[in-house]
């Protein structure tokens, strides 16, 4: 445990947060809190006060001259302890505003004589002591420096306090401020959250800091890097509970004014930073389990509790919990794990160190309400979150621009987790379909990054919320996953262990991790790797993109190349390797597996790989390398004829991958889109999950690029072809529909068959679907589609009724008690195929009151995903594009998706010009976390229309010819 800081009221007067003086102070602010908003926000240099940072980017580049002009804090001065205390007011005030009061006291370290103090803070009002922001103090015997001036920075959202004199380096001070803020419900910082209960309107005060909002709820040193310790005090309504990071010391009740309080305070936190910090005050309940040493509580909205609707979560979390323990060889660090589901919240789920928070579709599990897969969600997301409590929270990146470093880890090792708690459900393979083929699809242009940035390419907070995406997350993944193969997992488990509880406490950069391994590596006889650990995996870390890997079998020459989607397209991003790696090969010969082989230069030759006769190669068996495999025209077709002969000699995930890779490499032309085509012609006897889901993800884009075409009716004969033999399997093995599958994947290829087959029109699906739904419209009450089929259902049912069927659909949205079902008939309402009804939908989206603001961007891509309903999603965001900007465009973590997902079908020259206009017509205004998403669109589309006007006319010749 790091060291805590305490001190007598004498050695520091004025700034030790005490209950009573904290309460005293807060009512003060609440009494000021409009003449202080005034005053701040009229004095010069002010601007950060209670408004957000999203003007309009400036016409010519800023140039930084004083330290304040700087995003990143200067290193001056280091945070040891905070002592924060904050007031959530649960009722609005006269003027219908929801604030917060509070003060903080940061104990700090002088490392270089400055006289400058900079600390973040942001959309807060400031008490002013003798017209300064702050009062300090020191902890030594010398004088403290006299307070020359203080004011706030907006762009770069500082609170910035000159001083007459230099601190001392190696002196220990304590600046205090008392604040105020808004209780917004921005979804960021300290927000409000609301929900109804029984007719009655709830508030629900929460935080969300990560990635760079503590400084919205206090002043802080807001870098990961910046680590402390934090004593918590909250004051909060009598008949509400509060949550922090720490345990609950005393919770002590009060009157103030008349007011009657609650004061809790929590046990110190370990050292930790600020984005990782969390508090929370409401009317929940929690149920309860322990283990040996950890109390593990979930807590969520009384009715959910008393629904039953928590008790997955706290089954799972402990086996998940002990899993970890166990792999990382470090017992959990702390002595609590509060997991909680929030009605309003941005991300999917918050790692906050002790206090987990949710969606509530990522947390809450009703056994006769939810499906399988929100099952799975629910184990996924907790496995990747409790991860982060050792790979994250314990040892933390340094700078955002080694995000993968935190999200890629958490979500290579969630599958090992959730394998643990289910592992009947075999998840580990679904790592190719949800990971590894995601992002090989965007790693794949020419505008991808690398996994690690340079730090000064990530510094403003737009750019840090950018890096909050594919490669982070999924690309991280699928190279770790890479690195744990050819590492052995029992080796690669060592070296983390070494990692973790060397640096445990302290920050990281990704050397830190290579170096650990190295170790594990070194200390492992008899485990050979051509070159060493940094050696290996820095060229998958910095440079972008990966290989394609091709195997000619005549002559046993591999060679590599740097694999872009668009190979017209030009790289501006240079590369120290030469856009070369060291690539690990697993592979095999006629189904058996083969010694693996590693491919170190641009070409070379490996004889065992060249076959003859009826003899093939397949290379990257079970997709453990993170690259795409082509092969000489002859392998290729051996290759179809085993799949069209007895497909299930290749594994369900080498399956996916010819799959996955044929249509890629088409895309490339690298090899004949028939070619890739062909690769599907046996999915008539593919019973198997996996490889069906990447056969139909893959088609997917071809509906999406001729549904608006005539190539589209001949797809959809080909489509129909291939899934009547799925759906009529599937028809018998659950004795016509009355029951699913026992197998966890067979459930999901259930839904794919009667999906795709209602979309296509085998006899017998849409009469089905229609029935159902109209069922359960005559008896609402009564609800008999199981929860599996209700997405597909729903969608279908609303796509080929009316809007009586919409309207149903509206109102039992609005009364669901369970989140996973309003999420699936928030979905199903875009499937109308009626334009007014997707444009009033639209206008919802604007409206909190009828789709939470969690909730609009994900909304408009549903819309944008109906081929009606793409055009009306382009016009309604273009218009409305600076709205929806300042609303969501500087943290949303969903905003990053919204360009490509309204853009997905863009494929013609008009198109291509309407968003180069929006992008010109919208650079006054910006975009925010969404900038290298539109220019991935352009892209894309740019793409998009050679590779149609290259491959239109012969892949309508294959479906007409596939299908007379």
């Amino acid at each position: 445990m790091g060291k805590v800081y305490h001190f007598s009221k004498n050695a520091v007067l004025g700034t030790l947060v005490l209950a009573v003086t904290a309460l005293a102070t807060i009512i003060a602010l609440s009494v000021a809190y409009h003449k202080e908003r005034a005053n701040n926000q009229s004095k010069p240099g002010n601007g950060a006060s209670g408004t957000s940072s999203t003007s309009a980017p400036p016409t010519t580049p800023f140039t930084p001259k004083v330290p304040w002009d700087y995003y990143r804090l200067p290193k001056g001065l280091k945070p040891e302890s905070y002592n924060v205390t904050l007031w959530p007011r649960l009722k609005p005030n006269s003027d219908g505003l929801y604030i917060f009061t509070g003060n903080s006291t940061v104990v700090f370290r002088c490392l270089k004589d400055t006289d400058l103090i900079i600390i973040h803070a942001n959309k807060l009002n400031f008490t002013t002591f003798e017209g300064m922001h702050a009062k300090l103090s020191s902890l030594h015997e010398e004088a403290v420096p006299a307070l020359q001036k203080s004011w706030l920075t907006a762009r770069t959202e500082y609170l910035v306090v000159q001083l007459q004199s230099k601190l001392k380096a190696g002196a220990m001070y304590a600046l205090h401020t008392e604040f105020m803020g808004e209780l917004a419900d921005d979804l960021e910082g300290f927000y409000r959250s609301e929900y109804l209960e029984n007719g009655l309107k709830k508030i629900v005060a929460t935080s969300q800091m990560q990635p760079t909002y503590a400084r919205q709820a206090f002043p802080c040193f807001d870098e990961p890097a910046m680590k402390a310790i934090f004593n918590i005090t909250i004051i909060h309504d009598p008949d509400t509970v509060a949550l922090s990071n720490g345990k609950e010391k005393n919770s002590l009740l009060s009157v103030v004014s008349g007011v009657p309080v609650k004061v809790t305070t929590f046990e110190p936190t370990e050292k930790m930073s600020t984005y990782l910090l969390a508090f929370i005050v409401s009317d929940f309940i929690s149920i309860e389990s322990s283990t040996s040493n950890i109390s593990i509580r979930i807590w969520a909205r009384r009715t959910a509790i008393d629904n039953r609707q928590g008790d997955y979560a706290l089954n799972v979390t402990k086996p998940i919990l002990q899993f970890y323990e166990k792999y990382y060889s470090s017992n959990y660090p702390l002595s609590k794990s509060d997991q909680i589901a929030l009605p309003d919240f941005n991300a999917g789920a918050m790692e906050n160190w002790g206090l987990v928070t949710y969606r509530e579709t990522a947390l809450l599990y009703d056994p006769m309400l939810s499906s399988t897969g929100n099952k799975e969600r629910v184990t996924t997301v907790i496995a990747h979150e409790l991860a982060h409590m050792w790979f994250g929270n314990l040892v933390t990146l340094h700078w955002w621009n080694d995000l993968w470093l935190n999200e890629g880890f958490a979500s290579y090792v969630e599958y090992l987790g959730a394998d643990y708690a289910e592992p009947t459900w075999n998840i580990k393979d679904d790592i190719i379909l949800y990971d590894v083929q995601k992002v090989l699809a965007i790693d794949a242009l020419a505008s991808s990054h690398p996994l690690s940035r340079k730090e000064e390419e990530v510094s403003k907070p737009a750019e840090i919320s950018e890096m909050f995406n594919s490669i982070s997350y999924n690309k991280g993944a699928a190279v770790l996953r890479m690195l744990s193969e050819f590492l052995t997992e029992p080796v690669f488990a060592r070296g983390l262990s070494s990692y973790l509880n060397t640096f445990a406490f302290k920050n990281t950069v990704y050397t830190d991790l290579w170096d650990h391994l190295q170790q594990a590596v070194d200390n492992t006889p008899g485990l050979d790797i051509p070159r060493s650990v940094s050696e290996i995996m820095n060229r998958w870390t910095l440079q972008m993109g990966f290989p394609v890997v091709t195997v000619d079998t005549q002559t046993g020459t591999v060679t590599q190349k740097h694999f872009l989607l668009d190979p017209d397209s030009v790289v501006g991003r240079p590369s120290q390797f030469n856009y070369t790696w060291f690539i690990p090969i697993k592979w095999m010969k006629n189904g058996v597996d083969q010694q693996q082989y590693w491919l170190l230069d641009k070409t070379d030759t490996h004889s065992s790989m060249r076959v003859s006769g009826e003899e093939w190669v397949l290379a990257n068996t079970n997709v453990s390398g993170f690259f795409r495999v082509n092969y000489d025209l002859d392998n290729w077709g051996r290759l179809l004829s085993q799949l069209n002969t007895n497909h299930q000699v290749l594994s369900v995930i080498n399956r996916a991958q010819i799959i996955d890779d044929a249509f890629s490499l088409a895309r490339a032309k690298l090899i004949n889109t028939t070619l890739a085509l062909r690769t599907t012609t046996y999915l008539s006897r593919e019973r198997d999950y996996i490889p069906w889901e990447s056969a139909l993800r893959n088609l997917d884009n071809y509906v999406l690029i001729f549904d608006r075409t005539e190539v589209y009716g001949a797809l959809q004969a080909y489509l129909k072809k291939q899934i009547k033999p799925l759906f009529e399997h599937f028809r018998t093995l659950t004795a016509n529909w009355t029951r699913v599958p026992a197998g966890h994947s067979d459930q999901y290829n259930q839904i794919n068959a009667l999906r795709i087959a209602c979309g296509v029109g085998v006899e017998g699906c849409r009469e089905l679907i229609k029935s159902w739904y109209r069922q359960w419209m005559e008896n609402p009450d009564h609800n008999q589609i199981h929860p599996n089929l209700k997405s597909t259902v729903y969608c279908n049912a609303i796509a080929f009724g009316g809007v009586e069927e919409w309207d149903f659909a509206w109102r039992m949205f609005q009364t669901a008690s369970l989140a996973s079902e309003a999420s699936r008939l928030r979905s199903a309402m875009a499937c109308t195929k009626t334009p007014w009804l997707l444009n009033r939908y639209l206008e919802y989206t604007l409206d909190p009151t009828k789709i939470r603001k969690q909730d609009s961007i994900s909304t408009i891509q549903y819309i944008a995903r109906n081929v009606v309903g793409m055009p009306l999603a382009w016009n309604f965001v273009r218009a409305r594009w600076s709205y929806i900007f300042e609303q969501y465009g500087q943290g949303s973590f969903s905003f990053t998706n919204l360009i490509s997902g309204i853009t997905m079908r863009f494929s013609t020259e008009f198109e291509l010009q309407e968003l180069k206009r929006f992008k010109e017509d919208n650079l006054h205004v910006g975009f925010g976390s969404a900038t290298l998403a539109l220019e991935q669109a352009i892209e894309k589309t740019t793409a998009n229309i050679k590779w149609v006007n290259e491959n239109k006319a012969e892949v309508f010749k294959w479906f007409i010819k596939e299908t007379t």
